[in-house]
C-alpha cells in the first residue's frame, strides 16, 4: 500500500495509559464515520505500515483511543507517537454527487467567471486557517481559497471546478 492509494486519517498524539493504547486525532469531518476500525496504516520510515486494532473507540472532539494487536507495553507505542495515520481510499464513505472530497480535484482544471481557465489543480493545501487550491498560471503559483462564494462550483463528470475569484486576487500573484 502507497500514499497514492491512501488518505491521511489523522496521527498519534500521544500514548495512553501503560498497556499500549494511542491516542489518535482525527483529521476528518465526521469521527463517527471510523468508529470500529479493525486496522490502521502507520507511516514509519517513509513507509505505510499495517496494523490491526484490537479497538479503535472514539472519544470527545475528534480523537480516538486505539489499542494495536500485540503491543501491549508502553515502550512498544512511545515509537509511533508523531506518525501519520493512513486508511485506503476504499474506506472513504461515499458522498453525495455535489460533495468532493480535496484529494479528487487535483488535475482538474479550473475555470474562473472572469478570467476564463486558470489551470489545472496542482495541489491543495489543507491548513488551519483555510483550505487552498493550488494552480500553475502564467508560469506562477496561484492560492484558491477553497470557500463558498469563491468555488462555485465542481463538476466532477467534466473535471472542472468553476470559480469567482476575488477582484484583485489573480493580479496578485501576477505582477512582479
Amino acid at each position: 500500500m502507497n500514499k497514492e492509494q491512501c488518505f491521511q486519517l489523522g496521527y498519534v498524539s500521544k500514548v495512553h495509559g501503560l498497556r499500549g493504547e494511542i491516542v489518535v486525532v482525527l483529521d476528518v469531518d465526521f469521527p463517527e464515520d471510523y468508529e470500529d476500525l479493525e486496522h490502521i496504516f502507520l507511516e514509519r520510515n517513509g513507509r505505510l505500515v499495517p496494523y490491526f486494532l484490537e479497538h479503535f473507540v472514539l472519544q470527545a472532539g475528534n480523537k480516538a483511543l486505539a489499542k494495536i494487536e500485540e503491543l501491549d507495553r508502553i515502550e512498544q507505542v512511545e515509537e509511533l507517537v508523531g506518525s501519520e495515520v493512513y486508511l485506503p481510499l476504499s474506506e472513504l464513505p461515499e458522498l453525495d454527487e455535489d460533495q468532493y472530497y480535496f484529494h479528487e480535484l487535483i488535475g482538474f482544471e479550473v475555470e474562473d467567471e472572469v478570467h476564463g481557465s486558470l489551470g489545472q489543480v496542482q495541489t491543495i493545501y489543507d491548513l488551519d486557517a483555510q483550505d487552498l487550491i493550488g494552480v500553475i498560471h502564467q508560469e506562477k503559483e496561484v492560492l484558491i481559497p477553497i470557500q463558498d462564494g469563491i468555488i462555485i462550483k465542481v463538476d466532477k463528470a467534466a473535471k472542472k471546478v468553476f470559480c469567482r475569484l476575488p477582484e484583485g486576487l489573480l493580479d496578485i500573484y501576477l505582477e512582479d
